[in-house]
């Protein structure tokens, strides 16, 4: 009887075999790993380990190695087993230390730990700035890095004032025109000192760095909730004169039977007493702030995107007067194609999924409190 080209019998499926074909087909497998995948396909076709060595260009006590695990593994036996590696130079006391400093306040005179700083501050551990970088990496801690958040308090008039907002996009009253109004102040009137390069195919285009400066403008932004339309003007200064100024326009141009309802944030120019006694003065006009800290509820803000994006961001003026211009001018081409927003959020909605989740969690918790 014929013996066995080894005791180590491997037998490939169809799914096993694609598999290893694919690794040894694959132009990223590492070497070692296609080379182990041949050598279980070579074996599963019936090869004697020293053929296989042969074609391979492998040692026998290889071929073996791999024959061996894969026959009583599978597919996972390819891969390297874990190894210990190097001892650790810094152990867990170092790793601990860092990790303390990091988290922290800083030394006198600077505001953020940086790399070099915390091997100073361990410098009797001996522990370099690379190595510092690493251990940081790994407990992915990132001391260089802050990010910004608002600490407000719970605030039950802040939910009111947001869902009063929303109910006002969402379900207007009938008969009414609501009118979302902003101002963006400090726009800068500049151009560049050089011509820019137009884009190529390949290189994108190319601007000069240098620019000069023409004083700013400011302006102030009416936008119909219904249709997407915009007016704009400009706006020498930004206070209740100029304010009251421009709601006298906006109610000269709207017809007499449509009631008018306003939506803006709480600026000194439009809650200042000569506003509010204007606004009294005019019945038909009824006014919903946004809350403190909620600007974006005001669908102006969305224009003003539009506007920084479409044409302050890269556009070229060389006086006030050009970029007011332009302003006016893109309005006027916005409003030929514009098209109302179509608003989902819903503050109220919001809010009662909100504290769904905060009281089935406090249920949870009393669950395993009584459970404890």
């Amino acid at each position: 009887m014929a013996r066995a080209a080894s005791r180590d019998v491997v037998i490939l499926g169809a799914r096993r075999k694609a598999k290893l074909e694919a690794i040894v087909r694959a132009p990223s497998s590492p070497q070692a790993l296609a080379r182990r995948a041949r050598i279980a396909l070579l074996a599963g076709a019936g090869w004697p380990n020293a053929r296989i060595a042969a074609a391979l260009g492998c040692t026998q006590t290889t071929v073996r190695t791999w024959r061996h695990r894969f026959a009583r593994r599978g597919m996972p036996s390819l891969a390297d087993r874990p190894r210990s590696g190097r001892p650790e130079t810094y152990g867990p006391d170092v790793r601990l230390q860092i990790a303390a400093t990091v988290t922290s306040a800083p030394p006198d005179g600077v505001s953020a730990w940086t790399h070099p700083l915390i091997a100073a501050q361990l410098a009797g551990t001996g522990i370099s700035v690379s190595q510092t970088g690493r251990i940081l990496a790994g407990l992915d801690l990132r001391p260089h890095k802050v990010r910004g958040w608002l600490n407000r308090a719970g605030d039950e008039q802040f939910r009111a004032q947001a869902a009063a907002v929303c109910e006002v996009y969402l379900r207007p009253p009938p008969g009414t025109v609501v009118i979302c109004i902003d101002e963006k102040t400090g726009i800068q009137a500049k151009h560049r000192k050089h011509p820019g390069r137009p884009a190529r195919r390949g290189p994108v285009a190319r601007r000069e760095f240098e620019y000069v400066r023409h004083g700013t403008v400011s302006i102030i932004a009416a936008l119909h909730v219904g249709t997407g339309q915009v007016i704009t003007e400009p706006a020498a200064r930004n206070d209740s004169v100029t304010f009251t100024g421009f709601l006298h326009r906006l109610d000269q141009c709207i017809d007499p039977a449509l009631t008018i309802h306003l939506v803006m944030d709480n600026g000194s120019s439009h809650t200042s007493r000569a506003t509010r006694a204007w606004i009294a003065a005019h019945p038909r006009i009824t006014v919903t702030c946004t809350p403190k800290h909620a600007s974006w509820l005001d669908m102006a803000e969305l224009w003003f995107s539009v506007l920084t994006r479409a044409l302050l961001r890269r556009g070229e003026f060389t006086s006030r007067a050009e970029l007011a211009g332009q302003i006016t001018s893109f309005a006027i081409r916005y409003n030929r194609t514009a098209k109302p927003w179509t608003w989902t959020y819903d503050a109220r909605a919001d809010h009662a999924r909100y504290l769904a989740r905060h009281a089935q969690h406090d249920d949870s918790a009393a669950v395993f409190a009584e459970a404890a």
